[in-house]
Parts: C-alpha cells; sequence; structure tokens
C-alpha cells in the first residue's frame, strides 16, 4: 500500500510526527508498518480513561483543553498524565506547555483518519 496518504506534521520542540490519514481498509492490503502505526492509534483508546481523556479533549471547541481542566476522570493526577503521554506517543494528541500547564490538542486529522480507515467503500 502506498504510503501517499501519511502526512508530516510539525510537532513542538522540533520533533516531526506522523499523523495517519488512512484510507479505506477495503482499499487493499494493510503493510506491517501501516498496520502497526495503525493499532497503536487503536490500543492507546483502548483504555476507557484514555478514552475518555481524548473524548474531553476532541469535544473542546478548538480541540485543545489544559492538563488543569480534563483531571476529572476518576484517577489520579500522576495515572492522567501517563495516559496523556501515551496518547501522544500513538500519535493522537500533540501537547504544547503554556507557563505552569501543558495544553493537549487532537492532532490534525487524527479523527477523520481513523473514521476513514474503518469506512467500507
Amino acid at each position: 500500500m502506498s504510503k501517499s496518504w501519511l502526512v508530516e506534521l510539525p510537532v513542538l520542540q522540533d520533533e516531526t510526527a506522523v499523523v495517519a490519514c488512512c484510507p479505506p481498509i477495503t482499499a487493499g492490503e494493510l503493510s506491517v508498518a501501516d498496520a502497526e502505526k495503525m493499532a497503536a492509534m487503536f490500543k492507546a483508546l483502548s483504555d476507557p480513561v484514555r478514552l475518555r481523556l481524548f473524548s474531553k479533549i476532541a469535544s473542546q471547541p478548538d480541540r485543545e483543553a489544559c492538563v488543569c481542566d480534563i483531571q476529572d476522570v476518576g484517577v489520579s493526577q500522576p495515572t492522567v498524565s501517563h495516559h496523556l503521554k501515551k496518547l501522544r506517543e500513538a500519535g493522537l494528541l500533540t501537547s504544547e506547555r503554556r507557563g505552569n500547564w501543558v495544553y493537549y490538542t487532537v492532532a490534525p486529522s487524527v479523527v477523520a483518519g481513523m473514521g476513514q480507515l474503518l469506512t467500507l467503500r
């Protein structure tokens, strides 16, 4: 499968993230690398706490939220930080420190890309 559906996006601190913008699953057989990337994204969302955190951020008007506004998910603050890190590592979120707080943003194209992957055409 062609890599033309991968988009390089700038991330803070001079890093680059590749965010999946996936073709429908029926478009062709996935390569090992593509399958691993997509599986990591779905695995990160398979945890109920991570799914709630992602939902809280994604439902904000700018798809951005301060960590101070999303901590109420029934676990301790260090556990929230752990889950947010896992979402970042999977390419689902980006983050930016502003003063004492960290703001998390849904990575561009992620939700649409994951939805497109599951579209039957």
